[in-house]
């Protein structure tokens, strides 16, 4: 592995949000990596602010064949570049979606537990949650295929928001998943919005497969979305892409996107993507295998030292989720004993809905060093938290 992961970086004091804690905290909650990005990016960052002049940006046909050049060799699917439109960030995007996909009082269906942002897209526009649960058993997550194909079927059901790879749980959907999924969206007139942020996140070896990807029914139905800034972790530059092969759905999602005024980037977001899609492949082949080998050390960790906690297999993401119901159901407490104790700052999985409330998320994105500190806080976080409850 040619790119170190190994830099203790001190964000704090920088605006980070993820940092913004006290001096004896350790944050792994948010999903922001600890790692610089690639070098290809900050190079081109500081080309460009090199010429001192940041005035309006617009976006150049090099972007959107950085875009497609990167899925056809990562991901194995070449969507047209006029089928794309550039956005200044997923959630807003999924946000003016919905406004302009679905109606006032309609459902919006998705996959508790999931992304707790989702939630707010739908209901701050008027639209209602449905959620078809994902099934949990042997501590494995999988669709309720007769749940799903029902509410589909709902007639206030317009749009569904999928989790592709799913974040939480950090399962990729198989291609057959998603051909079902697509053809359950078509029969029953339902757009399904495909969020794949954490697509370039996975197992080495265990790629995922855009949606849009399975099957000519699925490119129909779909909005895509992919962006660079979980991969590379460059959140702050605002850059990400819609991808939307039918025509109809293409024009009325730009003319929301561009009434939102979602459509216009910043001074960086441009080259720093360009830079990403072309120059970053084997930053993030390296960066795959850290975090596979730090999702390893979580797990072995928590076997050895919390057997009562059970770590959920996932092949995607850089954020585990923990079983911990023989502990407790209330892991809202739990996480507020662990920082209140030990200044280890992580998620509580009820915001996500489902039965996330017996969980725990926890980002893994940093140095081999820093999640060591983190789990020997987990540790005595469960202990402080035992002795309070016994």
């Amino acid at each position: 592995m040619s790119n170190d992961f190994s830099e203790m970086v001190d964000r704090r004091h920088t605006n980070s949000v993820k940092w913004d804690v006290a001096d004896n905290e350790l944050p792994m909650w948010v999903a922001d990596m600890d790692f610089r990005t690639a070098p290809g990016i900050v190079a081109a960052i500081q080309k460009k602010a090199a010429t001192g002049i940041f005035g309006y940006e617009e976006v150049p046909q090099d972007y959107f064949d950085a875009v497609q050049h990167w899925l056809t060799t990562e991901h194995n699917w070449t969507p047209q570049t006029n089928w794309m439109r550039f956005v200044t960030g997923v959630v807003p995007a999924i946000s003016s979606a919905v406004r302009r996909m679905s109606h006032v009082g309609d459902n919006v269906l998705v996959q508790a537990p999931v992304y707790n942002i989702f939630y707010n897209s739908i209901v701050n526009n008027g639209r209602h949650v449905l959620s078809s649960d994902l099934h949990y058993a042997d501590n494995q997550y999988s669709i309720d295929w007769n749940d799903l194909a029902s509410k589909l079927a709902d007639p206030l059901t317009s749009m569904m928001i999928l989790c592709n790879p799913h974040n939480p749980i950090g399962k990729i959907w198989t291609p057959d998943e998603l051909r079902r999924i697509g053809d359950l969206a078509a029969t029953n007139h339902v757009t399904v919005f495909s969020d794949e942020i954490h697509g370039d996140i996975t197992t080495p070896g265990k790629g995922y497969t855009p949606f849009a990807s399975a099957s000519e029914t699925c490119a129909a139905v779909s909005i895509t979305a992919v962006s660079p800034s979980k991969t590379f972790n460059v959140a702050a530059l605002h850059a990400a892409t819609l991808i939307i092969p039918d025509e109809n759905r293409r024009n009325v999602v730009d003319r929301g996107i561009n009434t939102d005024e979602l459509a216009e980037p910043n001074a960086f977001a441009i080259d720093g993507s360009i830079a990403a899609y072309t120059t970053g492949a084997d930053w993030v082949h390296d960066l795959n295998h850290q975090i596979t080998t730090n999702r390893q050390a979580v797990t072995a960790f928590v076997q050895k030292n919390l057997p009562d906690l059970h770590v959920i297999a996932g092949d995607a993401t850089y954020l585990v989720w923990i079983d911990c119901r023989d502990v407790t159901t209330d892991t809202t407490a739990l996480c507020q004993v662990i920082r209140h104790q030990t200044g280890l700052f992580i998620t509580a999985g009820a915001v996500y809905g489902g039965n996330g409330h017996d969980f725990v998320r926890i980002n893994v994105a940093c140095p081999a060093e820093r999640l060591t500190d983190g789990l020997n806080r987990l540790k005595r976080g469960l202990q402080a938290f035992r002795q309070q409850n016994n």
